[in-house]
């Protein structure tokens, strides 16, 4: 992996990371396009530069991450990600197969982007504008909808914000409980990883220069999406992000039925 492809990856992770899209399907799309090998160190990459985009959402929130007058908040957080921790954990290996199949990943990019056509009519009704006034209970709850990202495709984005408005959060305050519970999550798999491959990093000063630029890129465009992410949510609704889910997933399929070689 060259420096420009690194770029580009840690571009598009942190366009994709938190809008409901799959930045697993986005990455599969373009290191296939560049040609990069998928490697063991490209792997990580692609997992580790999410520490970058998590950073974001710790910068934006400064105040709510670091106001330790209000322990709920972190109880909230412990209580969502324990779900996918656990099984992520049980089901790692198995994931870790499912990368391997393109067809997995465009068939989900598709029946998620149908499922986002009809989010709004779903739920019309919400009660909780902030996550204040959240209970613990539904905390949880939204860590199990977080559960479905462990399928490759899924958009871990995405899964949680419909579980938050399940659970009667306004479109605003359940995308800003997804991006709060992202903190714990792609960190505790970012530390999984580096900890399971560090020979990687330990043996390579290229592997690491490569790996910070990557998470200072994605720091940098996640920022810029999140804020975007929250204004387009809030005048257009999902549709926008079902309809481009579809595309996506069709192109992926197309690829794959046509013989080209896609790699996760």
């Amino acid at each position: 992996m060259s420096i420009i492809e690194a770029i580009i990856i840690a571009i598009v992770e942190g366009l994709t990371e938190f809008i409901p899209v799959s930045s697993t399907g986005h990455m599969i799309i373009a290191s296939s396009l560049m040609g990069i090998n998928k490697d063991e160190f490209t792997k990580l990459f692609e997992v580790c530069i999410q520490l970058g985009a998590i950073l974001a959402v710790v910068v934006l929130y400064w105040k709510k991450f670091f106001n330790f007058s209000q322990p709920a908040f972190y109880f909230k957080l412990l209580l969502g990600v324990l779900p996918a921790l656990i099984l992520g954990y049980l089901l790692g290996d198995y994931i870790d197969a499912l990368l391997e199949k393109p067809e997995v990943v465009g068939l989900t990019l598709f029946l998620g982007g149908i499922v986002l056509l009809f989010v709004d009519k779903w739920f019309k009704n919400p009660a909780i504008d902030t996550d204040e006034k959240m209970d613990y209970f539904r905390a949880i709850r939204i860590g199990f909808f977080q559960c479905l990202a462990l399928i490759p495709g899924v958009s871990r984005s995405a899964a949680t914000i419909i579980g938050g408005m399940q659970q009667k959060l306004t479109r605003h305050a359940a995308a800003e409980f997804s991006f709060f519970l992202a903190v714990p999550t792609m960190a505790a798999a970012t530390g999984y990883k580096l900890l399971k491959h560090h020979e990687l990093l330990t043996s390579s000063a290229e592997n690491i220069k490569l790996l910070l630029i990557g998470n200072v890129v994605a720091f940098i465009v996640a920022m810029l999406a999140i804020k975007f992410f929250i204004g387009a949510l809030q005048k257009y609704g999902f549709k926008m992000w079902g309809y481009y889910r579809i595309i996506v997933g069709i192109i992926i399929l197309a690829a794959f039925f046509m013989g080209y070689k896609l790699e996760a």
